[in-house]
């Protein structure tokens, strides 16, 4: 019989053993004891031998041949006995992090032939693992940080990576303190599985005292702090950003204190040291210290390698005069990227230079001035070779074409492919974020294909909401669908729900009280009339029906109403303008109604037509950065009062009689502005907008008409809407208040709101907003004031989510009084709005 050859690995000496191993292969024979047939083996002389089998044993999750792989042990491979082949593989099999004990056992030896077992004890499985400490809400995103799975081998590694995984994920949100503990417990109803309890105790989120600076003689402190735009003081007036410090947001900061300095000329400006210090287990002071050097000037600026435009052009363009602070984000503002399009690269890259390159070099650095070399290299003009479009699922590939303003053939231009950037925010269709586009350039042929990149979003919405109109409450029902295929509506297989992605628009909606009220409407819109051109086609369809009682003592009124509109893109001034010419018929009839209008038996003909001209350059519509929007429309009927006898006695007349053909003329001026102020992706906006609006008459004798009139005060929205009115919203004031009960003729209104995006995430983006208003409405337009304004000011919230639009939530402080009309003693309002416009009134 031959005793076995033993080698036996346990987690608690496998260090020591191993460099042992490693150092003094010779130990090993220690470990070996043979038969007495054997005795007369000399240890101090290892001897060959040929493995003539290998079996394994004590694996319950591996198969034996998968051991003996990772083991490097093959069949007929000459190892020594003792020797560095048997350390060699027990350290393959440990570094595989898969075992707890290792044993490899010589357990047969004939003649030149080694029979070896290799034995080994699995470490524990993950069965299932749980979280003490924090809420449930927190869970979901931790488990996707630290990704467990059952069937997980449970060593020290996976513990260690997953302790200071929950770790880096809670610092990333301020608390540095945080602890984790980890436990197992064995699960009974599974073979070597385990329970894992993770234990997690965030502490109190590290919030910074203070940032100090030192060194900084020509810079205040507080522009150097503002410049760390991640890292605030814990200060009240910081109601945008958090007061945390978090080390990765910290270091990203930083270089920001260099580039303030360099904007003012100085531009060997260094930070020295810096420090972040415990106050105590709840807060951190950072303390910096800086080097600012010398304050530079330009001086001479010369180009060199220009051909296709002259050094005096490219100057203008440039704009820097010789006595300027030496400011590196201007120059390379100028050169390379400029918000307006007014750079040096744009102006070679509108005309196909793609290959365009130019480097500023520093040629003399003599006391505070510096001497700039301009150096361009021109290339060849590249011509656009293929255009493709990749991300688009629902939308088809045509009404993406057609937006895009580059086309194969033509010479690549940077203005273009940003103006195509806006047209395809514009659909509504994409993620505005995560638009994209990739030119791959063949500088051999001189040609470019271009990619443009989109992320689908969901753009049909439904709107399911409540009011209050004409002294009731009336729900409404409704469902647009943004990205509708007509062509494709009797096809079954385009059900999918529904058919979609040929960027017309269908919406439907439905209004009730009751038996009391019932509205229905149906619209639709085709952008491209016929495919070929921007020509937009649009038609509608609404019904309206008042009425109570029944009999003799019926009281009802009953609207049918239709309009058809055509618009336009036009060329000049430019392609943002457009032109937009309706023509809408309302008919009404009323029986015994005195509620709402102002006659309560007969009929009434409104056909009205409405030209609007407008330049809209607003860089996308949920969340607009930069852009504005002006909008000049004209709404009239006939004058049919200049056909009727010069002696028409209009004094004698019936309100009815009067408005049997409703006559009027309504102009509308409005105009709104985004400024980014601070800012790139998450940027801080100033949003400013004016209207004003004017009800006219043809004829005096006849009067304005009782219909389009307007309604200023509180949120915009209504219940009803049946004689055209327009409904104003003025934030602090309650509905409708600012106008007489009969309507306003002329209406002036400003705004001014500063927005500030917490998420810009597609399916829910959300903003909040500082506001000031001012507006007011008069009876007639003699009495008009445009200084004579009722003001207020406020916060909000605005929510848009694909499927429901704009939901916004607003409080307004109002500062003025309306004698008769407000409650002197209140002078606040909450404001609900659900499906407003983003950019009208």
């Amino acid at each position: 019989m031959v005793n076995n050859i033993l080698i036996k690995l346990n987690k608690a000496s496998i260090k020591i053993i191993l460099a042992t191993l490693l150092l003094l292969p010779l130990a090993l024979s220690a470990q070996f004891s043979f038969s007495s047939e054997l005795d007369k083996l000399n240890y101090a002389s290892p001897k060959t031998y040929e493995i003539g089998g290998i079996t394994v044993s004590g694996a319950e999750s591996f198969s034996g041949q998968a051991i003996i792989s990772l083991s490097g042990f093959v069949v007929g491979q000459e190892i020594k006995v003792p020797g560095d082949a048997v350390t060699g593989a027990i350290k393959k099999l440990w570094d595989q992090n898969l075992f707890s004990e290792i044993e490899v056992r010589a357990v047969k030896i004939e003649g030149a032939k080694i029979f070896l077992n290799i034995n080994v004890k699995e470490l524990p499985r993950l069965y299932k693992f749980k979280f003490k400490g924090i809420k449930k809400g927190k869970q979901k995103a931790l488990r996707e940080e630290i990704l467990l799975t059952t069937g997980m081998v449970v060593n020290e590694n996976l513990l260690m990576n997953t302790k200071n995984k929950i770790k880096s994920y809670f610092v990333a949100k301020g608390f540095l303190n945080t602890d984790v503990k980890i436990t197992q417990e064995a699960d009974t109803s599974r073979l070597n599985n385990v329970v894992l309890t993770i234990e997690i105790d965030k502490n109190k989120r590290t919030k910074i005292k203070d940032i100090t600076f030192s060194g900084n003689e020509n810079m205040k402190s507080g522009k150097l702090r503002r410049s760390l735009k991640n890292v605030k003081r814990k200060r009240f007036y910081n109601i945008f950003t958090l007061s945390k410090f978090v080390p990765s947001k910290y270091e990203e900061s930083k270089p920001n204190i260099i580039q303030k300095y360099n904007e003012k000329g100085y531009r060997d400006a260094r930070i020295v040291s810096d420090s972040v210090y415990k106050v105590n287990d709840k807060l951190v002071a950072i303390h910096i210290e800086v080097e600012e050097g010398n304050k530079y000037y330009f001086r001479e600026i010369k180009w060199v390698g220009n051909s296709i435009h002259s050094s005096k052009e490219l100057d203008k363009i440039l704009d820097i005069q010789k006595g300027e602070v030496y400011n590196k984000k201007t120059l390379e503002a100028k050169l390379y990227m400029n918000q307006s399009g007014r750079d040096v690269s744009s102006l070679y890259m509108d005309n196909g230079y793609l290959f365009f390159q130019v480097n500023p070099v520093e040629v003399r650095v003599e006391n505070d001035s510096i001497d700039l070399e301009l150096r361009i290299y021109e290339g060849k003009q590249a011509t656009i070779n293929k255009i493709t479009v990749v991300g688009n699922e629902k939308t088809k590939d045509h009404v993406i074409r057609r937006e895009i303003r580059t086309s194969p053939g033509q010479l690549f231009s940077r203005a273009d492919i940003i103006r195509t950037q806006r047209e395809l925010a514009q659909l509504g269709y994409f993620n505005p974020e995560t638009l994209d586009v990739k030119p791959k350039p063949n500088q051999e042929d001189g040609t470019v294909d271009i990619e443009y990149v989109v992320e689908e979003k969901p753009s049909d919405q439904i709107e399911l909401s409540g009011g209050w109109g004409a002294g009731r409450v009336i729900g409404t029902l409704g469902v647009s669908f943004n990205n509708f295929s007509a062509k494709n509506f009797f096809k079954g297989s385009a059900w999918r729900p529904l058919p979609s992605g040929d960027g017309q628009k269908l919406s439907l909606r439905a209004q009730s009280s009751g038996t009391g009220y019932q509205s229905y409407s149906l619209s639709f819109m085709e952008p491209w009339l016929g495919g070929r051109k921007p020509n937009s086609l649009s038609v509608s369809l609404n019904h309206s029906n008042f009425g109570f009682g029944s009999g003799d003592s019926r009281s009802f009124m009953k609207m049918y109403g239709i309009s058809v509109g055509l618009g336009r893109r036009l060329k000049v001034p430019d392609d943002y303008f457009t032109l937009y010419n309706e023509a809408a018929y309302q008919y009404y009839v009323l029986q015994n109604y005195g509620s709402i209008f102002i006659f309560s038996d007969g009929f009434a003909n409104n056909l009205n037509f409405r030209h609007v001209l407008s330049r809209n350059s607003i860089d996308q519509p949920i969340y607009p950065r930069s852009g504005s929007s002006v909008t000049l429309s004209l709404k009239h009927t006939l004058p049919y009062s200049y056909f009727r006898p010069d002696d028409t006695d209009y004094s004698s007349m019936s309100i009815q009689e009067k408005n049997k053909y409703v006559e009027f003329h309504q102009w509308t001026f409005q105009t709104s502005w985004f400024s980014r102020l601070a800012g790139e992706k998450r940027s801080l906006v100033l949003h400013t907008k004016f209207g004003f609006g004017y009800l006219g008459a043809f004829n005096k004798s006849l009067g304005t008409s009782p219909f389009n009139r307007y309604y200023l005060g509180g949120d915009g929205l209504t219940g009803f809407n049946l004689d055209g009115r327009e409904i104003i919203a003025l934030r602090g004031y309650g509905n409708g208040t600012l106008s007489p009960t009969t309507g306003a003729t002329t209406v002036v209104k400003y705004t001014a709101e500063l927005r500030y995006p917490f998420s810009l995430n597609p399916s829910a983006t959300i903003y909040g907003l500082v506001f000031g208003e001012a507006g007011n409405s008069w009876a007639t337009f003699g009495k008009s004031n445009p200084f004579e304004v009722n003001k207020s000011a406020g916060v909000g919230i605005r929510i848009f989510m694909p499927m429901f639009g704009l939901l916004g939530l607003d409080w307004g402080y109002r500062f003025d009084d309306i004698p008769g009309r407000t409650d002197p003693n209140s002078r606040t309002e909450i404001h609900f709005s659900i499906g407003g416009s983003l950019n009208g009134w």
